[in-house]
């Protein structure tokens, strides 16, 4: 068995600004903080490197309106300081228990400090991945062998107690997808035609901006849906207006998910508007093709026993978990009030995604519709990010994947020329220039491969010259 520990850590941060603001929620991303976390990890083959990074999206992990911005990112700064901090006193052991007594760790100093437990745990979540491909780098493998072949200490039953006797390697699939879904967000304040577009808010650099644009670009025909539940009526008006364009533009394989972003204070104000959507004439003909409903109630009520057993809404569409999904047994707590499944983000964790991905498969044995495991997005971009969650999401056997970084940020241009060129080199089957110039993701018939992420330790087919960056790196342990 493999056995590590941490040995240094140093973070970068740099900030980001969007091509198109990107309405999500109760907030407007227009620019975002971006973290590289770099750890050296021993290994049993010495010394190795292991690199990670993410957005810090404000008014995700928390959505609480009374705090300002600043203070949530530095919330977010905060939990990754801790688990850092927390990782390099856990002494040498495998890497899932590693993670195990990480996670034991941040939840009491979360607890402390009252930070919920999704928030505290992407902290987890960056050291983890980070250690992940420390991991198969020094080991000259990958992530998905090292998971099939049982060498990371993965014990199911830790998580998901019915699962103690099982293995991921039996639950997970036997060969990882080469290519996924790519599912296009549509936004809030996304232009749906060309036409929609003001004068003043006209991007010029080569991609496509609005959706019917993107569809044509792409080929589009996966679509996640953002509603505002807080405005039922105009929410209806928008999914009219999306329709419009998707049944004029996209193919026979047209398929949509919904997002609701908490944004329903109830399950009652959700049903009522789902009602209303059954209803009404435009939108009823489009529902064979709706994948599910992502998330449509506030977190404050989701899970709540009181909440009224979805099961008996025997109409209801399928809902899963998203924001929810934030301690292992949140997803056992859904799936028995009536929820079909959860989302898997890699800022939730990737053994925990494991976890799920296995006790969905072991429970959807004998269902007449399998629970799902779906794919999403925080605007995930390259040249580190994307890749890793695109090697998490092949690994898990998710298909359709919620894609939306290349949307809003302007493809690696944000990144100095060597990290574009050693990028496009190492994954040419997911970049390619745009005719800009700078390498951008490449979508072919709606489709992202995979076969490069896949083949690399976790996701980066090649060492980045991330000192091009500008910035001062922080030694945090």
């Amino acid at each position: 068995m493999i056995s590590v520990s941490l040995k240094s850590a140093d973070l970068l941060r740099v900030a980001l600004r969007a091509r198109l603001p990107f309405k999500y929620g109760i907030v407007t991303m227009v620019e975002v903080p971006h973290v590289f976390l770099r750890l050296q990890v021993e290994t049993p083959a010495g010394l190795a490197e292991g690199l990670v990074a993410d957005h810090l999206p404000p008014k995700w992990f928390t959505k609480d309106p009374t705090r300002d911005i600043p203070s949530e990112i530095e919330d977010l700064m905060a939990v990754i300081r801790h688990a850092v901090t927390a990782a390099a006193a856990i002494p040498a052991t495998d890497p899932f228990h590693f993670w195990i007594e990480l996670k034991s760790r941040q939840a009491e100093w979360g607890r402390r400090h009252q930070h919920p437990p999704l928030l505290a745990q992407f902290g987890t979540s960056l050291v983890e991945r980070a250690m992940l491909d420390a991991i198969a780098t020094g080991l000259r493998t990958t992530v998905t062998h090292l998971v099939r072949e049982e060498r990371l200490g993965i014990d199911l039953g830790a998580v998901h107690p019915e699962l103690r006797s099982l293995r991921a390697s039996s639950l997970l699939p036997a060969r990882p997808a080469s290519s996924i879904i790519c599912r296009h967000t549509v936004g809030m304040l996304d232009p749906l035609t060309d036409a929609d577009i003001a004068a003043g808010a006209r991007v010029d650099d080569g991609l496509p901006q609005s959706l019917e644009a993107s569809i044509k670009a792409y080929g589009l025909f996966h679509f996640k849906l953002k509603v505002d539940g807080n405005q039922p009526d105009a929410a209806l008006e928008r999914l009219r207006a999306i329709f419009a364009v998707l049944t004029r533009q996209a193919d026979r394989r047209m398929a949509f998910t919904i997002d609701g972003n908490e944004s329903f204070a109830s399950a009652e104000s959700f049903r009522a508007f789902w009602e209303k959507v059954e209803a009404d004439p435009t939108l009823r003909d489009v529902l064979p093709r709706l994948l599910f409903v992502e998330q449509p109630m506030a977190r404050a009520v989701a899970l709540n026993p009181g909440l009224g057993d979805l099961s008996g809404w025997s109409k209801r569409p399928p809902i899963i978990i998203d924001e929810s999904d934030a301690e292992p047994e949140d997803l056992r707590r859904a799936l028995d009030l009536g929820y079909v499944g959860t989302s898997h983000k890699n800022c939730k964790g990737v053994f925990k995604g494991i976890a799920h991905a296995s006790l969905i498969r072991h429970r959807s044995v004998g269902r007449s519709a399998p629970l799902l495991h779906s794919g999403e997005d925080l605007s995930n971009i390259g040249p580190v990010a994307v890749q890793q969650d695109l090697a998490a999401q092949a690994m898990l056997g998710i298909e359709s994947v919620e894609r939306n970084g290349h949307h809003y940020f302007p493809g690696l241009s944000l990144w100095p020329a060597a990290i574009q060129e050693t990028a496009l080199t190492a994954h040419p089957d997911l970049y390619q220039r745009s005719t800009a110039g700078w390498p951008t993701l490449r979508i072919t018939s709606g489709r992202i491969s995979t076969e490069s992420v896949l083949a690399a330790p976790f996701g980066l087919g090649a060492r980045l010259p991330l000192e091009t960056i500008p910035g001062e790196w922080s030694r945090l342990a």
